[in-house]
């Protein structure tokens, strides 16, 4: 019997040294993958991603088209193997998931990662924006600190991740990520500053929306050939229309990671397969069930990661 299968693709803080590099080297697609998305770009991302400088390898103009390479390389080889029941990704990974469901062409994806890199990175030249990591409380308490923030400096600040019921992300000012340390401190969580270059998935990325809208219009969109939950809602959608909406709306909007991990469980997935580097999405899956009403039982459902030609190989469907 087949089991209902989602695939993950991760983004943003799933990079590592070396990403990659064991599948190109031995498929000639998967390492003309790579040239080409350096072409695209213009990066070395070989140089960068293979000989594994941490600051460098953070640089999201690099990151975004590095990491769509390996994590699309990784399903290429996953695809003759299983047939989803459903897809998504965390931030940047959406573009990956949009790939594998048909909804946009690999090459068109490698297009818009890339500039997507480049508009992030340009977005905030004065430095303004940052993100925290806020841990150890629960969502009422987060929402409360955020908001007891925004009042009191008068400074841009929100949850821009959801990403399980201990952790969730805020995106604001840097006056107003500061002032949250000590809200959250006072509250027995933390609050951990992220090296990033901005305030994402906020309303500071307002004008990188705005360009990023001008080339999803120009791209070729199709119906989604299964499920693709976007992270603007969570929620499963074929209708390309849907799914190009919830894709610019992402910028600006929070990643609801609960959510989709929930909604794809509520959908009767039972196997979640992270597709991409270091496993950051398969160890979220397991606290975000446990906190549901009927919190399901681990022998009810698996969670794989495929993150190397090995493991890719070694999959089974």
């Amino acid at each position: 019997m087949t089991i209902p299968t989602a695939i993950l693709f991760p983004g943003q803080g799933s990079q590592e040294s070396g990403m990659g590099r064991d599948l190109a080297d031995a498929d000639r697609d998967a390492m003309e993958a790579w040239k080409k998305a350096e072409r695209i770009s213009g990066l070395d991302l070989r140089a960068i991603y293979w000989e594994g400088d941490d600051k460098a390898m953070a640089d999201t103009r690099a990151l975004q088209p590095a990491l769509t390479v390996v994590n699309l390389n990784l399903w290429r080889v996953l695809s003759g193997k299983v047939s989803p029941a459903a897809t998504a990704g965390h931030s940047l990974g959406e573009y990956s998931s949009l790939a594998a469901a048909g909804v946009l062409h690999t090459d068109a994806v490698l297009e818009l990662v890339s500039l997507r890199g480049r508009l992030m990175a340009d977005a905030d030249p004065d430095g303004k924006g940052t993100m925290a990591a806020v841990l150890k409380l629960s969502l009422a308490d987060v929402e409360s600190a955020v908001a007891e923030v925004a009042a009191a400096t008068g400074e841009m600040i929100g949850v821009a991740n959801y990403n399980t019921p201990g952790q969730y992300v805020a995106s604001g000012t840097k006056a107003a990520i500061a002032a949250l340390q000590d809200a959250v401190k006072l509250r027995k969580g933390r609050a951990l500053p992220l090296p990033v270059s901005g305030a994402f998935h906020s309303p500071l990325m307002k004008e990188a929306a705005a360009e990023m809208a001008k080339a999803l219009e120009k791209a070729s969109w199709s119906p989604a050939r299964f499920a693709v939950y976007p992270n603007v809602t969570g929620k499963a959608t074929t209708d390309q229309r849907v799914l190009q909406r919830l894709l610019l709306d992402q910028m600006t909007s929070s990643v609801r990671w609960i959510d989709t991990i929930a909604g794809q469980y509520s959908d009767v997935v039972r196997r979640f397969v992270e597709c991409g580097p270091k496993g950051v999405l398969s160890k979220m899956v397991k606290p975000i069930l446990d906190a549901r009403p009927d919190a399901p039982t681990p022998e009810s459902y698996t969670v794989e990661t495929v993150g190397s030609r090995e493991q890719a190989e070694a999959f089974r469907g």
